[in-house]
């Protein structure tokens, strides 16, 4: 039986109200593309709103080789991630995440924190420890410094099943000079 896309986001969208997943699964998702910066090499700060399935700004841009803190604060009423990595890295969290829908560990607007540190069955836990990500209930804030090592199609997006399909996803350009400023759309 084929199931079209549309109707995998819809019914994924339909967890929405009851669960959520999120996760760092030591699954390295630096990918290549960046890696952790350190607080005494950031250009600049980028604050960055999560709404129930849109960011604001909708789109960043960078440059190759800058260190960029990225502040970010979950203004929606359900969990939502901020993780910066290549389109086909979040297709693959996003499968990761998916079974953490599946172990509850995500309950709506909030996160189960014991169930976060269970083996997902791989070696590896649930929790959400990657240095390009951050899982925020309803209300929290927090920081990521990355360094862009490479220029590469990248995005920021929210891997929650549902969230990316329904929009909540932005652009990472590259442009000229450290000097750039977040833009939104």
């Amino acid at each position: 039986m084929k199931i079209s896309k549309f109707c995998l986001a819809a019914a994924a969208m339909s967890l929405s109200a009851t669960a959520f997943a999120g996760g760092s699964h030591g699954g390295g998702h630096g990918g290549g593309f960046g890696e952790a910066g350190k607080a005494e090499d950031v250009s600049r700060s980028i604050q960055v709103e999560m709404f129930d399935n849109y960011f604001e700004p909708e789109a960043i841009e960078v440059s190759q080789g800058e260190t960029v803190r990225f502040v970010i604060e979950n203004n929606g009423s359900l969990v939502h991630e901020f993780n910066i990595g290549t389109p086909e890295m979040h297709e693959a969290h996003q499968k990761e995440m998916m079974m953490m829908v599946e172990h509850g560990v995500i309950q709506g607007g909030k996160l189960n924190e014991d169930m976060m540190n269970m083996d997902m069955g791989n070696g590896h836990t649930m929790k959400h420890d990657d240095p390009n990500s951050v899982l925020l209930e309803p209300g929290q804030k927090k920081e990521i410094i990355w360094t862009f090592s490479a220029k590469t199609s990248m995005e920021f997006a929210c891997n929650v099943p549902g969230h990316y399909q329904s929009g909540m996803y932005g652009d990472v350009n590259f442009g000229g000079g450290a000097d750039t400023h977040a833009s939104a759309h």
